[in-house]
């Protein structure tokens, strides 16, 4: 079976639980094809943790959730050593960030400190407490969860954070047709857990990453990808554009896609299809332009029509 086929049967499986949201769950199934980690920004009440779930549950990943809150230390999410009476030594103790994904809920919730912890685990898929580096279980990505609504007791992802998820994605609020369809489901179910089965086996996801290595990109892919972060750099609203990582990113999350629709190439509609999620969240905007309501989406989707591709065939 091509990976094309396999994640075709995780999404089927994801959709019978998740409502809708084509295009959310393809865009963050390609994200961790890739090796990535995905921000899901949007207001409470649309699916954001069943996602997460559901995602986990399919591709066979042991799923921890993290309700970040104020209060909540770098301890709390690495695991800390702890006196062992018995031994009389100290022994440590692993925290919910050593799990196959990670579900890092409401993350502008808990301050920068705290955080910070995720940096490390996030880019090096690795902890250092007290001066000891533990290793995390791999694959290891985490699904974290923002509300961009309120700003009241939350502290918002710096920059050097934003720049660690692969990809930012929003919801929005479903078509009338489908939120019936969403209390139907519920009803029918008589309970409000919802199960997904597993459908990659123990393991299979890690070997699909592997496997998405070895896909070549042409170099006027490349190129494209590059022209897209550099004109994010020149853009008159923005005051720091996409770095190389996100031009790396873009190149990333544009091959996992050719791979779900089972091609062995990518063309520039990939490209095209993933850069509002893979680079807006990577854009400081001018303080001017606040005022204005100028956002990264705006920003990225009109180079998107400026920027010239190469042709798609």
């Amino acid at each position: 079976m091509t990976i094309a086929r396999e994640a075709e049967a995780v999404l089927d499986e994801i959709g019978k639980v998740v409502v809708g949201r084509t295009r959310t769950l393809r865009l963050a199934l390609a994200a961790v094809l890739a090796g990535g980690h995905v921000l899901l920004e949007d207001v409470p009440g649309l699916g954001k943790t069943l996602i997460a779930r559901s995602l986990a549950q399919a591709l066979s990943l042991e799923f921890r959730r993290l309700q970040c809150t104020p209060d909540l230390l770098p301890a709390d999410v690495t695991g800390s050593f702890l006196y062992d009476p018995g031994s009389r030594e100290f022994e440590f103790h692993r925290g919910p960030v050593f799990t196959g994904l990670l579900l890092a809920d409401e993350i502008n919730r808990t301050p920068p400190k705290t955080q910070s912890a995720l940096l490390e685990a996030m880019q090096e898929r690795q902890v250092t407490v007290e001066g000891r580096t533990f290793e995390l279980p791999r694959p290891f990505h985490v699904l974290a969860t923002s509300n961009p609504v309120e700003y009241e007791g939350t502290y918002p992802l710096p920059e050097a954070q934003l720049d660690r998820f692969l990809v930012r994605l929003d919801i929005g609020y479903p078509p009338a047709e489908e939120e019936v369809e969403v209390l139907r489901r519920r009803i029918a179910r008589q309970r409000e857990e919802s199960e997904v089965p597993p459908v990659l086996a123990e393991g299979r996801l890690a070997e699909l990453q592997a496997e998405l290595e070895k896909t070549t990109v042409d170099d006027d892919l490349l190129r494209y990808c590059v022209d897209l972060a550099v004109a994010t750099r020149r853009h008159p609203s923005v005051e720091v554009g996409a770095s190389p990582r996100g031009a790396q990113a873009l190149v990333l999350v544009a091959r996992a896609l050719a791979t779900l629709d089972d091609r062995a190439f990518v063309t520039p509609e990939d490209v095209k299809e993933c850069a509002v999620a893979v680079l807006a969240h990577r854009l400081v905007m001018k303080p001017e332009t606040w005022t204005s309501g100028v956002t990264g989406v705006q920003v990225v989707t009109e180079l998107l029509g400026k920027v010239p591709g190469p042709p798609s065939s």
